[in-house]
């Protein structure tokens, strides 16, 4: 399991040193299969999501087994971009699974709260608004951190644009630039945050920062 000492979300990532240096132009076919079982998933997501805004309104929890689900299918989604639409930053085809994957070069874990507030499951759609606006500035625009869990058009936004020059620098020299690599997880960092506090998984605001490279910060 992934610490998660510092902000309840955390993303840990490793490049793959060994990334073929044309096979991004087809990676999005071989992940067509993820894209239809995650299109079930995205819709349960939603209403999971949808019956634990009650369950916080009433009880100040968000049932366990809802919360699993949930990051579940947010781990899925993220091996899936990471492999084929965001970073691009592996060849290793990805898991049908909604569990974590220790040895897969990206992973996500969300802290469970044994407790939310109850008055504040009802404001975040608005008080997420600055995030939003951040995000669209610097990664893409801003209706995409929702699309993220729905539809994510590749090569979309900043954060698209850059991924698509990382790989053709790699198509060209063979090597994936570590800078871009850096830059772009701190990008998808900040995305996954703003997700997981916008679908009620921590009270925790998250914080305006970039949070480049590959490991999750420690905490101060």
């Amino acid at each position: 399991m992934i610490s998660t000492s510092s902000y309840p979300l955390r993303v840990e990532a490793t490049l793959d040193p060994r990334l073929t240096r044309w096979m991004w132009l087809v990676k999005w076919i071989f992940a067509i299969p993820h894209y239809i079982c995650l299109f079930f998933l995205q819709i349960a997501f939603l209403l999971m999501s949808l019956v634990a805004f009650f369950s916080i309104l009433i009880t100040g929890r968000y049932p366990r087994p809802l919360f699993d689900f949930n990051v579940g299918v947010i781990r899925w989604n993220t091996r899936v971009h990471y492999y084929c639409s965001i970073v691009l930053g592996t060849d290793e085809y990805p898991p049908f699974t909604l569990k974590d994957v220790p040895t897969y070069p990206v992973r996500v874990d969300v802290a469970y709260p044994e407790r939310l507030s109850r008055w504040l499951v009802l404001v975040k759609w608005l008080l997420v608004i600055p995030q939003l606006l951040v995000i669209g500035v610097l990664a893409t625009s801003s209706w995409s951190t929702y699309q993220y869990i729905d539809d994510y058009n590749p090569f979309s936004g900043l954060i698209g644009l850059l991924s698509l020059i990382a790989v053709v620098i790699l198509a060209f020299t063979g090597r994936y630039p570590r800078g871009l690599f850096d830059f772009l997880m701190g990008l998808f960092r900040w995305i996954l945050r703003v997700l997981a506090y916008a679908s009620l998984m921590t009270d925790r605001y998250p914080p305006f920062r970039l949070d480049s490279g590959g490991p999750d910060p420690s905490p101060a």
